[in-house]
């Protein structure tokens, strides 16, 4: 088989799992052996830049991280899987269509249980011409406060209806914070969404490809504290639950690396985040996660380009509904039922044999690199990156002994 060229488009913020995923691949060349040829994996970024739209391209996968917030890269993302039958991680055509807003409706009809939500139009309408023409004939005049009561109780929250990793969501408590977090919202759309008080869990599942990692997290704490080192925070059913959630949402949508945040409150495991186009993948975060989602992309990747696997740049949903439509059937069943085909979507029995097969020597591979000085000095990196000059050395001392308990954690026998 000849070799194989994955392409990382991401942001400058980014350096800590590409580097890692870049080390992994060099470390281990060739990668797998495929019909009884090695598969070697060149790892590059992709440098953005003018394109040719009927031009060739050297890449047979690229794992997208910036498309969703820059339009040259997104656009030349798309020519390069239409014209050029790259296969990419993600899919920019259903990110861009279905956003947040469209992940609500479409996993409602599904009968997940999202929390209620609302629509409301916008605040200032823009000055385009007509539009403030339109708005005044065909707009229903609405009284926000007046709908809040009688739909929803205090709190809840107001956020935009495309998301945007945490940007304008507001907790709102009265009526006087409503008003504000509205009149702040400018000519950005926005929902309303009923907020779970007094849940049991906090649960954000990390998706690549097949593999789900389902994570405690507390988002009311600094973004390095978020993810809490707990193995058995969840029941095994409900754990069983919000990964056929996550890998469901994920194949519904045809996306490859994806997050599900979801609070399981009263017995009810509730989707309320699940759009989300680059998932949290940083060391500085996830911490002792942190292994497992590098092991799972280079898995993941490996899988696609040795098995040469096709973009899928069409939607099944009508499977799905059928499903949903089916008055037979439980929600348990219908999950189960999902999860078949999100299974054939992924080829997951395929891609576990892959792993089994191919990748053996992947879980003490990643053991092994996390105690070098490759590792650290990306460990180090990350610190110098995220936190003041007279915090690091606290930190350098804090991440260290996270990985050494994930090492001691993993140890054979």
């Amino acid at each position: 088989m000849p070799s194989k060229k994955l392409g990382l488009l991401i942001g400058a913020e980014e350096e800590d799992w590409p580097s890692a995923l870049e080390a992994m691949y060099r470390r281990h060349d060739p990668v797998a052996t495929v019909n009884g040829e090695p598969l070697h994996v060149q790892v590059e970024r992709v440098r953005v830049h003018p394109f040719n739209l009927r031009a060739d391209t050297s890449y047979d996968a690229v794992v997208d991280r910036l498309g969703h917030w820059q339009l040259n890269p997104r656009e030349w993302l798309k020519k390069a899987a239409l014209y050029n039958g790259v296969y990419l991680l993600n899919n920019p055509f259903t990110f861009q269509s279905m956003e947040k807003h469209s992940a609500y409706v479409a996993m409602m009809r599904l009968g997940l249980h999202v929390p209620k939500t609302w629509l409301i139009p916008l605040k200032t309408y823009p000055e385009r011409p007509g539009y403030q023409e339109t708005a005044s004939r065909y707009y229903d005049w609405f009284d926000l406060p007046g709908l809040v009561g009688h739909e929803f109780a205090y709190p809840l929250y107001m956020k935009p209806f495309d998301g945007g990793g945490w940007r304008g969501v507001s907790r709102i408590d009265n009526e006087w914070e409503l008003m504000r977090a509205y009149d702040a919202s400018g000519q950005t759309m926005m929902h309303l969404q009923a907020a779970l008080e007094g849940f049991d869990v906090f649960v954000r599942a990390l998706g690549i490809g097949p593999q789900i990692r389902p994570m405690h997290y507390d988002p009311s704490q600094p973004l390095h504290m978020r993810y809490i080192i707990d193995q058995d925070f969840l029941s095994p059913e409900k754990q069983q639950e919000i990964i056929r959630i996550t890998k469901v949402i994920n194949a519904f949508f045809r996306w490859e690396i994806n997050s599900c945040e979801a609070i399981l409150k009263d017995g009810l495991m509730q989707p309320i985040d699940y759009a989300n186009a680059c998932p949290d993948m940083h060391l500085f975060s996830l911490n002792v996660n942190f292994p497992w989602a590098v092991k799972s992309l280079l898995a993941w990747t490996s899988f696609c380009l040795a098995t040469d696997r096709q973009m899928r740049l069409d939607m099944n949903t009508h499977d799905y509904f059928a499903i949903a439509d089916d008055a037979e059937r439980s929600y348990d069943e219908k999950l189960i039922a999902y999860e078949a085909l999100a299974d054939a979507y992924f080829e997951t029995a395929r891609f576990e044999e892959f792993r089994a097969q191919q990748l053996g020597w992947l879980d003490e591979a990643m053991w092994e690199f996390v105690q070098t000085p490759e590792f650290d000095a990306i460990l180090q990196g990350i610190v110098r990156a995220k936190f003041p000059p007279h915090e690091h050395e606290q930190f350098f001392a804090h991440y260290r002994g996270i990985m050494r308990y994930w090492v001691e954690q993993n140890a054979k026998g």
